[in-house]
Order: C-alpha cells, then sequence, then structure tokens
C-alpha cells in the first residue's frame, strides 16, 4: 500500500479538533452578542451554521491546497485529507452558505421584524419584503440564462455555473470594497491608538454624536410608549378586539422617572388612530422593537465610551505616580485592565510602554500586509512571479512544489487577515441603516443580516486567493474543480477576477485619502471615520460637537449629573459612576480642567447645547495659533474683570466725624450728636 492511499488519521484527528474548536469560538461569539437562553431555536441554528461555515472555509483552503499537491512518491508533509472528504466538505459548505445567504436569513430577518404575533402573519410579511429583492435577482438570472443557453446550450452544467457566476460576481464586487477600507484601516487604527493622548482626543471628539443618538433614541421610545399608553387607556371600539395584543407591548419597557414637560409635548404628537387594525398594530410593534434595541444599542455604546475615556484617562494620569489603577467599572475597556495579578507598577509600564510599541509594531506587520496583498492584486494577471503572496505559499513561481505545514500556515495567515480586513471594513461603513451589534442585546434582525453577509463575503474572497496563486496550484484544488471551473464556463466569470480586483485602488485611496470626510461635507453623507474628519476641520474643539464638548459631557456623566445618569437608566443592569478614591485619583487632573455644569442640565437634541465655556488649559494652548490664542485672551480678560466699587451703586457715606459710629453708617440723630460730639443714647442728647 502506497503512502498516499493510507488513511491520514493525525489529519483527520486535526481536522476534527479544528471543526470542535470553530464551533466552541462561533458560541462564545454569539453568546456575546445574543442571549442564547432567550433566543429561539429558530433564529440562532441558522446564525450560528453562518458563522460556522464561513470559518472552516479558512480552514478548508489550506487542507486544499496540500490534499492537492501533495507527492505520491515521498508522501505528504502537511495536514491532507483524501479528495472526496474535501470534495463533500466543499458541497456542504458551498451550498448551505448560498441558502443561508440567498433565502433563509433574508426570510428570517424579516420575519423577526415585521410585528405580527401570529407566525402566518409574520411569513406573509416576511414574503412581501423580500419579493421585490428576489424578483430583481431572478430577472438577472433570466436573463443570462437565456444568453448562456442561446451560446452553451440549455443543460444543467450551464444553468449551475451561471447561479454560481451571479453569486459570486455581487459577492466579489461587495468583498473588493469592505476589503480595500479594512486593508488600509486596520494598521492606520493600530498606529493612531498607540498614541494615548490622540485617542483620548478622538473619544471625546466622538462623543458628543453618541450623546445626540442616544438621547433621540430616548425621546422617540418614549413617544412610541406614549402612544402605548393611549391604547391601553381605550377600552371601547375595535381596541378590544386586539386587547391581548396592546396589553402585551408594554413589555420589554424600561421604567423610567417621568419628565412632565416632554410628555405633555408627547402626548400631542402621539396620535392613535379612531379604527384599531391589525396592520396599525404590526406597525407600531415593530417601530417599538426598533427603538428599543436602538436605545440599548446607544446605551452601551456611550457606556463603552465613558468606561474607555475613563481608561485612557487614567493612563495619562499615571505619568506623574508611575502607577496606575483604573477605576472600579464592571465594564472595562479590555481584558488586561481587569487583570488583578499585576501591581500598579507593573501596569503601568504594561499600558504606558509595552501596548503601544505592541501596536506600532503590529501596525508595521500589517501595513506590510496589506501592501503585499494589494500589490499582489494588481500585478496577479500582469506580472504573476512578482506577486508576494503566491512566492510566501508556494515558494517557487516556476516549478510549484507541494504545499507543506509552514506553506499551510501562510495560507491561513494570509486568507484570515484578508477576511478580517472586509469585516473591518463592514463595521467601518456607515451605510448599513440602523443595523448594529450590541452586547447581548442584539436585534435578532441585525444578527440576521450580519451572519449572512459574514457568509456571502467568505467565499469569494477564499476564490479571490486562490487567484493570487500559481495557475499550477490553482487548476488542481478540488475547490477550482468545484467553483472555480463553473465560474470560468461563463463570460460572465471569466476573466472578471482577474481584472476587477485592480479597482481595489479606488476604496484604499478614498480611506487613505479621507474621500468620505469630503463626500460628506459636499453631500451630507457620513460614511466612515466622521469623529477624524471633525477633529482635522476643527482641531481646537470649538463650537457645537468639539472634542471639549465631549470632554464635559463625559466629565459630568462620570460625576453622576450627566443627564444620561437620570431616567434613561431605568430598568436594566448598569454601572453607576463610583465616587471612590480610585476614581478621583484617575480624574484628578480632568477634574481640574474641566468646566464647572449645573446638576439639571441635560441635552435633549443637537439645537440644546449650551455655550462652551472659555477657559483654556496649557495643553490646549499650545494647540492655537497666535490670533486665536489673543482673541481668547482678550474675551477671557473682558469677561472676567469686575466693575470697580465706586460704579456699583453702594449709598455715600457720611464721615466718622459727622456720623459718631464706627461704620460710618447715619441715622436720623448722627448729623446732630456729630456737631456736639456726642454720641447718641437712646435719643438724648449729651452735653
Amino acid at each position: 500500500m502506497s503512502v498516499a492511499s493510507s488513511v491520514p488519521v493525525g489529519s483527520s484527528v486535526f481536522f476534527s479538533l479544528a471543526l470542535f474548536a470553530i464551533c466552541i469560538l462561533v458560541l462564545l461569539l454569539l453568546r456575546r452578542f445574543l442571549t442564547l437562553r432567550a433566543t429561539p431555536a429558530y433564529l440562532s441554528v441558522p446564525v450560528f451554521l453562518a458563522l460556522a461555515l464561513p470559518a472552516s472555509v479558512v480552514l478548508l483552503v489550506p487542507i486544499d491546497l496540500a490534499s492537492s499537491s501533495r507527492d505520491d512518491d515521498t508522501g505528504p508533509k502537511a495536514i491532507w485529507l483524501p479528495d472526496r472528504v474535501v470534495l463533500v466538505s466543499w458541497r456542504i459548505a458551498y451550498w448551505l452558505i448560498f441558502v443561508l445567504t440567498w433565502a433563509i436569513l433574508p426570510l428570517l430577518g424579516e420575519y423577526i421584524d415585521s410585528g405580527y404575533r401570529e407566525p402566518k402573519g409574520r411569513l406573509l410579511y416576511s414574503i412581501r419584503s423580500n419579493a421585490r429583492y428576489q424578483l430583481i435577482v431572478l430577472c438577472c438570472a433570466t436573463v443570462g440564462l437565456v444568453y448562456v443557453s442561446i451560446q452553451n446550450g440549455f443543460d444543467f452544467t450551464s444553468i449551475k455555473g451561471l447561479v454560481m457566476a451571479l453569486a459570486y460576481v455581487w459577492g466579489l464586487v461587495l468583498a473588493i470594497y469592505l476589503m480595500g477600507h479594512g486593508l488600509v484601516s486596520i494598521p492606520r487604527t493600530l498606529f493612531r491608538n498607540a498614541n494615548v493622548s490622540g485617542r483620548l482626543r478622538r473619544i471625546q471628539a466622538h462623543a458628543p454624536r453618541v450623546h445626540d443618538r442616544l438621547m433621540d433614541a430616548v425621546n422617540d421610545l418614549e413617544v412610541l410608549e406614549s402612544q402605548v399608553a393611549q391604547l391601553q387607556s381605550r377600552k371601547t371600539g375595535t381596541a378590544r378586539d386586539f386587547q391581548e395584543w396592546i396589553e402585551e407591548l408594554p413589555e420589554g419597557s424600561s421604567p423610567s422617572e417621568p419628565r412632565a414637560a416632554f410628555h405633555e409635548a408627547a402626548d400631542r404628537s402621539a396620535t392613535v388612530p379612531a379604527v384599531i387594525t391589525e396592520r396599525y398594530l404590526a406597525n407600531l410593534t415593530r417601530r417599538l422593537q426598533r427603538a428599543r434595541h436602538q436605545k440599548a444599542r446607544f446605551m452601551d455604546e456611550w457606556d463603552r465610551l465613558v468606561v474607555s475615556a475613563a481608561d485612557v484617562q487614567a493612563i495619562i494620569n499615571s505619568s506623574a505616580s508611575a502607577k496606575l489603577e483604573f477605576a472600579e467599572f464592571p465594564r472595562r475597556s479590555s481584558i488586561l485592565s481587569g487583570v488583578t495579578i499585576l501591581t500598579p507598577y507593573l501596569r503601568y509600564h504594561l499600558y504606558v510602554h509595552v501596548i503601544p510599541n505592541f501596536r506600532l509594531l503590529l501596525g508595521a506587520l500589517c501595513s506590510a500586509a496589506s501592501v503585499c496583498i494589494i500589490w499582489s492584486e494588481l500585478f496577479k494577471s500582469l506580472l504573476p512571479r512578482l506577486s508576494v503572496v503566491s512566492l510566501m505559499v508556494t515558494h517557487n513561481r516556476q516549478d510549484p512544489k507541494p504545499v507543506g505545514f509552514w506553506g499551510q500556515v501562510t495560507a491561513s495567515a494570509w486568507l484570515l487577515y484578508m477576511c478580517s480586513a472586509a469585516l473591518v471594513g463592514v463595521s467601518d461603513a456607515k451605510v448599513w441603516g440602523n443595523r448594529a451589534l450590541v452586547r447581548r442585546n442584539t436585534y435578532g434582525e441585525s444578527a440576521c443580516w450580519y451572519a449572512g453577509l459574514v457568509a456571502r463575503l467568505t467565499v469569494p474572497i477564499a476564490y479571490n486567493f486562490l487567484t493570487l496563486l500559481p495557475e499550477n496550484t490553482r487548476r488542481h484544488t478540488t475547490f477550482y474543480l468545484f467553483l472555480g471551473r463553473l465560474i470560468d464556463l461563463t463570460p460572465l466569470g471569466k476573466g472578471f477576477d482577474y481584472f476587477f480586483p485592480v479597482f481595489i485602488l479606488l476604496p484604499v485611496c478614498a480611506t487613505l485619502f479621507n474621500f468620505y470626510g469630503r463626500v460628506k461635507n459636499i453631500c451630507g453623507l457620513g460614511l466612515a471615520e466622521e469623529e477624524t474628519e471633525d477633529l482635522e476641520n476643527n482641531p481646537s474643539g470649538y463650537g457645537v460637537g468639539g472634542w471639549r464638548e465631549g470632554r464635559e459631557l463625559i466629565d459630568r456623566e462620570l460625576s453622576g449629573i450627566g443627564s444620561l445618569a437620570l431616567s434613561t437608566r431605568g430598568g436594566r443592569s448598569h454601572w453607576q459612576p463610583n465616587r471612590s478614591e480610585g476614581l478621583s485619583r484617575a480624574f484628578s487632573s480632568a477634574s481640574a480642567s474641566s468646566r464647572a455644569a449645573p446638576a439639571d442640565g441635560s441635552r435633549s437634541s443637537r439645537t440644546a447645547r449650551g455655550p462652551m465655556s472659555a477657559a483654556i488649559n496649557e495643553e490646549d494652548e499650545d494647540e492655537e495659533n497666535f490670533f486665536q490664542a489673543f482673541a481668547h485672551r482678550v474675551k477671557n480678560t473682558w469677561d472676567t474683570t469686575s466693575t470697580p466699587q465706586w460704579l456699583q451703586g453702594e449709598p455715600f457715606r457720611l464721615p466718622r466725624w459727622m456720623t459718631g459710629n464706627e461704620n460710618g453708617s447715619s441715622n436720623g440723630n448722627g448729623v446732630t450728636t456729630g456737631l456736639l460730639s456726642g454720641r447718641p443714647n437712646n435719643g438724648n442728647v449729651r452735653l
């Protein structure tokens, strides 16, 4: 029996353990963003599969490379599986991902977001909502089917190739855009976070926007809850037919302190129709669910922002004493911040010296990796010998040797970095509406949408990675025989992967030169990195929405007098600002430089911001030019100048020899007694 035909026991055990580890990691990821016990199985199982299957693709590609390129004489020198096992694995992974992304997850997301009580109403709403999108896809597929049938004949292989090519082209367009953005965003974020003071400034610049969105979400939710209260008070008419549904609407609402002025305005703005219908209640339920999760999203984002600001400020303040102690918050900005093994002195060196230098080193490595990927995408069709990714995986472009173990590790690292860049682009791009991932409280529709997007991007990125390798290595893989051959069968897919990735320069240049910020200024569209653009346009931080206002909001929240410490946190587990010794020590310098604010001041909207104080500390003066500093000093001098005492309107005081008393005040008998050198004594005169 030859070595190649033997059963790969070790590789099979490794593959099984790797799949088990992937499942465990996916479960932990779901536990972070969903409450597994409260999540129904019809939601958790598809989302789990939509995350576990793409992760297994990252594992299958290196195994496929080693299995298809192994030498029968010397035997495999890497982790490999029989060709039949690899083919079955690819079929299961690809077609499950295809069905999940194009049918199950879109229908499931709209099913959860429908607002209806009965499953039949939810299903009909989901089908109607996806009908337009599916109709567009069906029309494109019909046109392509007619073209392919005329050219290649009408057979099952052509139809399957057309379906795969359409799905691949759409996924590749989206993947190239998101990956190009992430290839620049990852190293730049690492470089920026290495500077602690700059990181604090960006957090403060982002705070006003998060605060405004949170207050808007709170106001929108209270308007809807006021409308629900009006529905509950109606006991006659058509409302009696939906009484159970109406009684279920307040479930999940958080009790908050009443604000009389706002509720009066909410009662006037909330209108309830005279006739209550099922469609109206479904629409109200849907809006109420979205408003609750939107409030939870911005509350979580605000909590993380405040805790991050507290941690970064504590790191800056520790430079004086060389001891670092974080304030006691249940939610930490990082994992290492909660480690109690470190002493304050070691923690200071870790966060001040080790972690920033590690971020600089990691940022340099990610920059080099991004340049190599962009270089390989540009020259894989023109000068394939210059592909850096190919040289690092196969080591020889002319006569590729079997892919060994370290080639598999290198291929996994490249593929994982490309997928990570695309996922970073998903989180940074601001074109997905109100969808977001919230810790332990993610909306079901958002979970379906993000899981579907992850599954939709992985297969095109995996095949795009294969095109970076030598042609002899790529064409012998099972993945190419299963997918690439059918993609090249149609004119739509043939050559598309070789020429279209050149357009990766568009998102790369747009992110590198902040094209998104310029589009925002021209068209009013915020696509990505809004806080960075605000810092560049307003480095001094004065005015509405500047970083000075964000610093004031964070300081007020930490001191317990912010508007978000009142009624917006009722009914949920949250941290309360602690005025302990650790918090006061962490914010000793920040409190000294912050302005005093009234305890009842709050911003209910973007137009409710008060004027910022003109007090400037030494750090702020270094960022101003001569004219700004001179104007601010003149304004401060004029505002702080007190009126002279002789202009304050005080009554004229007589001399002491005329009044006869100590303080110079006059009375009815003061003048007479002063002239006679006497003292007033019960109205009598002393001679």
